[in-house]
């Protein structure tokens, strides 16, 4: 962008065939300039953060330089408008050091990757919220022990592991924000690199409520890892728990509404003698903050599509969606698409795929493959395209991008859950530069998706 490589941007396509938009550091209205590696868009957020009826995305750009601070990092709100994105309300900036609050009071500081994760939506109140991890956070002289920023109407509040209530101990590396997810009840930070006793970098994932406690941060529920009573498997080195987060409500057969579904990646772990094979941790946290394991996923359980082998990376990317979020009990309609990014197929490195599970059954029982070819994702497969890298989840679609390998093979691709579930015909929907009002600039196009 603007001849700086790797300063990023973001495409939209609006919905109904109403055209497309650029949104980069280069935009008018857009604060700020592009800088070389700042990785504007890394992550992405949607909300209707104004209230004003018109979803206003977040970007984040985790690397960019603040004040001479390199990889220091700001995040953008740009407001939607009848007109279109950033047609309406100026965007706001958000940067450490700027303004009130948790934000404004925290210092911008080489290395902090804020905005490196984002979530939001509303509470279960109706009220906007955003939740902003920032993993290179340096709390004293403990170095990328990692924080996270909790905005809500006129609530700007900093969470980390030297809060009240919050579980763990500070310590250099955790990267406590590293990942992010949220409903309308609950928040989850993951903490990938948190020390679980001597074994280093097992990590872990702290589960909070959106209501505020007497410190007035997000009151914390839990903090959990796989040394946890209850959670399978045990904390290993480099097994990385919480590297990725995906989070959704529900309401279990005969319960009360207010119940979140938490997949967590472990993405790091060995599983039969495969480094860094991979695996998932599905959490139920009820309406009162209780937590317990619903069910384990991975290549190693019984029926379940494909080998654990080194390198797979199974859970390093995740998204979940309820299917049928306003049905009385809505167990079944649950459903997790787990990225396989390491994957290898008829000895092709690292083509990547991804694997389907439901909350409710054995999860080799009905798990779906996708990989280029099937499902509706164009094909075929190639070297190093690492399919399962960028995910997305709504109610009519999962989508499945392919930002890397060969330029033409570029795209986001829309698969109905009808494809996906039970082998339906139905047509895909795919996005590729140069096609329908897309620059046709190819450069990771897709690798993060909203």
């Amino acid at each position: 962008m603007s001849g700086h490589g790797g300063a990023g941007l973001v495409r939209i396509v609006y919905g109904g065939g109403t055209g497309t938009a650029e949104i980069s550091r280069a935009a008018a209205g857009v604060p700020g300039d592009a800088q070389p590696d700042e990785g504007y868009g890394s992550a992405l957020a949607v909300y209707d953060g104004n209230q004003d009826g018109y979803d206003d995305l977040v970007i984040g750009a985790p690397h960019a330089d603040v004040a001479g601070q390199a990889d220091a990092g700001t995040v953008h709100v740009v407001y939607g408008s009848p007109d279109g994105l950033g047609a309406g309300e100026a965007t706001r900036a958000l940067v450490q050091g700027q303004g009130g609050g948790s934000i404004g009071g925290s210092a911008a500081e080489a290395g902090d990757w804020f905005g490196y994760a984002l979530a939001a939506g509303e509470t279960a109140q109706g009220e906007p919220y955003l939740l902003i991890g920032v993993p290179g956070e340096d709390l004293g002289s403990v170095r990328d022990a990692g924080s996270a920023h909790y905005l809500r109407g006129t609530v700007d509040v900093a969470v980390h592991q030297d809060k009240p209530g919050v579980p763990g101990t500070v310590e250099a590396h955790d990267r406590f924000g590293y990942a992010v997810a949220a409903t309308g009840r609950h928040l989850a930070i993951g903490a990938p690199g948190e020390a679980i006793g001597t074994e280093a970098f097992a990590g872990a994932t702290q589960l909070l409520s959106h209501t505020l406690n007497d410190d007035g941060v997000p009151t914390p529920l839990a903090g959990v890892d796989q040394n946890t009573d209850g959670v399978s498997g045990v904390s290993d080195p480099g097994d990385r728990f919480g590297a990725a987060l995906a989070m959704t409500g529900y309401r279990p057969a005969g319960g009360t509404a207010g119940h979140s579904v938490l997949a967590v990646g472990v993405p790091g772990e060995n599983i039969a003698g495969a480094a860094a094979a991979g695996r998932v941790v599905l959490l139920e946290v009820t309406a009162s903050g209780a937590v317990r394991q619903r069910a384990e996923f991975s290549q190693d359980v019984a029926d379940v599509i494909g080998d654990s082998e080194a390198g797979d990376q199974f859970g390093q990317h995740l998204a979940m969606v309820n299917l049928a979020p306003d049905t009385p009990a809505n167990d079944e309609t649950v459903t997790v698409a787990v990225g396989v990014p390491g994957e290898d197929l008829a000895g092709i490195r690292d083509t990547g795929a991804v694997q389907v599970f439901s909350m409710t059954g054995a999860p080799g029982a009905s798990d779906q493959w996708i990989q280029a070819g099937r499902k509706g994702l164009p094909g075929p497969y190639g070297l190093r395209e690492y399919v399962g890298s960028s995910l997305s989840a709504t109610t009519g679609h999962l989508y499945v991008a392919t930002p890397y390998g060969t330029p033409e093979r570029h795209g986001v691709h829309a698969l109905p859950w009808s494809n996906v579930l039970v082998d339906g015909a139905d047509e895909a929907v795919s996005w590729k530069p140069g096609e329908g009002g897309l620059p046709a600039q190819r450069q990771a196009f897709g690798a993060v998706v909203r």
